[in-house]
């Protein structure tokens, strides 16, 4: 028992685990006692999500810790102050101290390796933080790499958006340090978002619990619909199909790594959106409404409104904190296009830190652009082309996760000679014999992603509406599929490494 207690990075607390299930049980069970009083009730969820979060990134807890005490103190003196100037400075300071920390984390390597590459000057990256911490304590942990803390990327922009609507005077301040710690930390959506706002969920702090009989049941059809694309379906394909390609692209015929990348473009969506709809579901069982944070992103017609369905609470973010100071759309086309730019640039930055992720989201930037440009040429759309809008826009989009999933450009120039030159569709029946089982799931995937809304809303108003012994069957009997598709190792959520 004092083991499971103890950070193990072999095993973190992941929602795909079962001692994860048991976890929140635990958690579930005390929330029952204490959810009519809500300062209890915000302090144990505050508690719980910090273990959580130890349990995913072991001592780096601390550093989420030291962020809600500055940040709180920061938000209660930018709301004091009396001169837009010390707004001004305060702001200032909490944005730099929470960039400085993702910074430091997240683009050392890379600001280092672009310092070597074009100045030829060799810098040694050493963890100077732990060090320090190693000759303060006496302890011994590694110094000789920066690891990155989990979420990092997430917690940040949500400290952020709190502290710049604090100054817009559109949110009061939180009103204790604890309350402040829950709102950043809520543990379903800590690690992989969505991306919350004060606005939205601290008024649900406060107020009480209230959960319909239906909303349980829509919470419980989300975690067992966001597991089963977890593991049934990204997990599955992951394993068995998309990684050995991506991993050895020469070694696969064109026709191959075209699947592959049609393989990672359903596996990263049921990944994310996987992790959204549990976080939604197991947050709504505490009585907290999450924000929707996928919209079925494969049917988008054209590259701007897939940015409105994909990762929604990201996408907002970068519309209100970035792209809208930086000037929007208010001062001409030219510069609407650069700011789009910029904007999707620093946003495939936010992603990771490597130099594809700055290419896939400059490549982003571009298509928005174009898309602006298009549309100031032809405003109407013709819907008898809605078809084809929505083949080109889901083959943009797919093409270039192809540069944010693979280990290298190397290998994107090698996926790109074998689709072109290197195809063999004398094979193709043999392949797809070959590959029947993962091919069937990855068009299956897609033909339900592509489905209509009302068939959607009609089968999940069905689970709803079932009587309760009808609802634990069905939740039996995903449990026992989930666990014919569980791999030996479990595979992390995709975005966890953001």
């Amino acid at each position: 028992m004092i083991d499971w207690l103890l950070y193990n990075p072999q095993k973190p607390l992941l929602f795909t685990r079962p001692v994860f299930w048991v976890f929140f049980l635990v958690v579930f069970a005390v929330f029952s006692l204490l959810y009519k009083k809500t300062f209890w009730r915000n302090t144990w969820l505050f508690v719980i999500s910090l273990f959580f979060y130890y349990k995913s990134s072991g001592l780096f807890f601390w550093l989420i810790i030291l962020s809600v005490i500055v940040n709180y103190f920061i938000g209660n003196k930018l709301f004091k102050a009396n001169t837009l100037s010390k707004k001004k400075a305060w702001v200032a300071g909490s944005v730099s101290y929470n960039l400085l920390w993702l910074i430091y984390f997240k683009y050392t390597y890379f600001f280092s390796g672009l310092i070597g590459d074009w100045f030829g000057i060799n810098i040694e990256v050493y963890d100077w933080l732990l060090s320090g911490i190693n000759n303060t304590t006496g302890s011994s942990f590694d110094a000789s790499r920066i690891l990155l803390p989990v979420g990092i990327s997430f917690y940040t922009f949500q400290i952020i958006s709190y502290i710049v609507d604090l100054y817009r005077k559109n949110v009061e301040p939180i009103k204790n340090v604890l309350d402040f710690g829950f709102y950043v930390s809520f543990f379903p959506q800590l690690i992989a978002g969505p991306i919350v706002r004060a606005s939205s969920f601290v008024p649900q702090m406060y107020s009480g619990y209230k959960v319909h009989k239906d909303e349980a049941a829509q919470a419980l059809f989300l975690i067992l619909n966001g597991l089963i694309k977890k593991i049934v379906i990204a997990d599955y394909i992951s394993v068995n199909f998309v990684d050995r390609i991506f991993d050895s692209p020469l070694s696969y015929s064109g026709f191959e790594n075209l699947m592959a990348v049609y393989g990672y473009s359903i596996q990263i969506y049921c990944d994310f959106s996987g992790y959204t709809d549990i976080a939604i579901g197991l947050a709504l069982w505490m009585g907290f409404r999450l924000p929707l944070n996928f919209n079925s992103p494969y049917k988008a017609a054209n590259i701007t409104d897939f940015w409105r369905r994909w990762h929604i609470s990201l996408s907002s973010w970068l519309k209100d904190y970035l792209y809208i100071p930086l000037g929007g759309n208010r001062k001409g086309k030219i510069h609407t296009y650069i700011n789009l730019a910029v904007t999707m640039l620093l946003g495939g930055l936010w992603h990771g830190a490597n130099l594809r992720f700055v290419i896939w989201g400059a490549l982003h930037g571009i298509y928005l652009a174009i898309h602006k440009a298009w549309l100031s040429y032809f405003p109407k759309q013709n819907g008898k082309l809605l078809s084809l809008r929505v083949f080109i826009t889901f083959h943009l989009v797919t093409l270039t996760w192809m540069i944010f999933r693979a280990n290298n450009m190397n290998d994107v120039s090698a996926m790109f000679g074998q689709i072109f030159f290197d195809f063999k569709g004398a094979y193709i029946f043999d392949m797809i014999y070959a590959y029947k089982g993962v091919l069937s799931l990855i068009i299956l995937a897609f033909i339900v992603h592509w489905l209509p809304v009302s068939i959607k809303n009609w089968y999940r108003g069905k689970f709803v509406d079932m009587p309760i012994y009808l609802k634990i069957s069905i939740t039996v009997i995903t449990i026992f599929i989930l666990v014919q598709f569980t791999s030996a190792e479990l595979q992390p959520f995709i975005y966890f490494q953001f």
